[in-house]
């Protein structure tokens, strides 16, 4: 019997390993018993464009009926914004995604939405896990059969999604920049949206493919750069936007094909919702967001909070609080007058508007935010290593072992989630476990590209063996 753990985003594994119609079935009843115990009954759920996904979200879906709930389900692959939108369009009690969302293409999962829209509280993912059974107690019915009797009732929740961002944005000035816009999908559930939003974008990857061509749908630089040579060779196109396997993650360039890291989109967003928008609100950043997100917060004159890695915490306080812009250093960025939610369309279309409403380039905004908090740059690696190995090296940052990393030297060190190694005021490095995938993170900003890259590497020797 698989124990089945969720981690930093939900619960994820290897598909036909440990990823299972079995497995699939055992969690979704665990889902239903705890809205039972709620007196709860409405449940959203989609998948993405993953193998297998209508597979495992029907499978869900007959065990979350023959359990007494009322199932709306997406009938074509959609993005986990959209089912977390879908939940309160439809006053539903939970979302269910069948989604792994960055991970490897061998990999699927199972997310939890609250019925405010975005994830679903640590604490409360911790009930459900403990109500997981060895094996679900009753066969349910085949899919048709609840279908039939209403119990499931298919919901176009891509409609919903685009009605919605059509009401919000102002889409006719995005349509005028004087630049096209391209669009990287990563062979993800964003495709379709994005050709209905802006339809005169320049498309690349955006066709149901669900092996990804074999690498991690995570919009970072490595993984895009046919994207980053489109837009450095072709003077009509003045950025770029990549969603994630399920359009949550956003990363962007500018016109000369230059990554723009969350780092500066939240910076960007932030500048936009307060001195564009006129909104107010508390700042929330993941431990290894840049610090420089706390000195605009400051100028702004906002509440400013640190939060351990993972949306979720963050989800947790915008559902408290008010909340102006929330974001992690991932991709997963959340903004006002939304859902308490990352969403890599909404965000994207944000950051167009802000182009198009003052009339500046991706470059010359840039700018702009470096005018008031300094230049930046920012990287990480992703080194995997074998869990003995992965261990050492956290022992070693437990025990502050490590003093130096090259010629850099160690400042001080901060470990709220992981460790920060301060190595001046304007440098650090980051070492920390993945929480989805086996993998240890490296993180490090610096003032240029060329100083991160030094410090990237200085400590790969360190930690390292020879």
């Amino acid at each position: 019997m698989t124990k089945i753990k969720f981690g930093t985003d939900g619960w994820r594994a290897i598909i036909a390993q440990e990823f299972t119609v079995d497995n699939v079935m055992r969690v979704a009843y665990a889902s239903a018993q705890w809205l039972k115990s709620r007196g709860k009954t409405k449940v959203v759920i989609g998948f993405d464009c993953r193998f297998g996904g209508r597979l495992f979200t029907e499978s869900a879906a007959r065990v979350l009926a023959e359990n007494g709930m009322h199932v709306f389900m997406a009938p074509e692959f959609v993005s986990t914004p959209m089912v977390s939108l879908g939940v309160v369009k439809l006053q539903a009690d939970l979302g269910v995604v069948i989604t792994a969302s960055h991970n490897p293409p061998s990999y699927n999962g199972y997310k939890l939405k609250s019925k405010l829209g975005g994830p679903m509280i640590p604490a409360e993912v911790a009930e459900v896990e403990a109500l997981i059974p060895d094996s679900v107690p009753a066969q349910p019915n085949s899919f048709d059969h609840y279908l039939e009797q209403g119990a499931i009732e298919y919901v176009a929740l891509e409609d919903i999604y685009v009605a919605h961002a059509e009401a919000y944005f102002d889409l006719d000035a995005i349509s005028k920049l004087p630049q096209k816009v391209a669009y990287d999908a990563m062979f993800g559930a964003g495709q379709n949206a994005m050709r209905r939003l802006l339809p005169n974008a320049v498309f690349l990857h955006s066709e149901y493919n669900p092996s990804f061509l074999g690498q991690a749908p995570e919009p970072i630089h490595r993984n895009l750069t046919e994207l980053s040579d489109l837009i450095a060779g072709d003077d009509s196109i003045g950025c770029g936007i990549a969603n994630d396997g399920d359009a949550d993650r956003i990363g962007m360039y500018d016109g000369h094909g230059k990554f723009i890291d969350s780092h500066h989109l939240l910076l960007l967003l932030l500048y936009y919702m307060k001195e564009i928008k006129g909104e107010t609100g508390k700042v929330i950043i993941t431990f290894s967001v840049t610090e420089k997100m706390k000195k605009l917060a400051q100028q702004y004159g906002l509440d400013f909070e640190v939060t351990k890695i993972g949306f979720k915490y963050i989800a947790e306080i915008m559902a408290q609080e008010d909340v102006i812009v929330g974001g992690e250093e991932s991709g997963g960025l959340a903004v006002k007058g939304h859902i308490p939610e990352r969403d890599g369309i909404w965000n994207g279309l944000i950051i167009l508007e802000f182009m198009a409403k003052t009339g500046k380039s991706l470059e010359e905004l840039i700018q702009v935010i470096y005018s008031k908090v300094g230049s930046f740059a920012f990287d990480r690696d992703d080194l995997h290593v074998t869990e003995e190995l992965k261990a050492e090296i956290l022992q070693a940052c437990i025990d502050r072992k490590y003093k130096n990393f090259g010629s850099y030297t160690v400042q001080n060190v901060e470990d709220l989630d992981g460790f920060k190694f301060h190595l001046d005021e304007n440098s650090w490095v980051m070492i920390r476990p993945s929480g989805t995938e086996p993998v240890l993170r490296v993180y490090s900003q610096a003032p240029t590209d060329a100083d991160v890259r030094k410090i990237l590497d200085a400590t790969g020797a360190t930690i390292l063996p020879a």
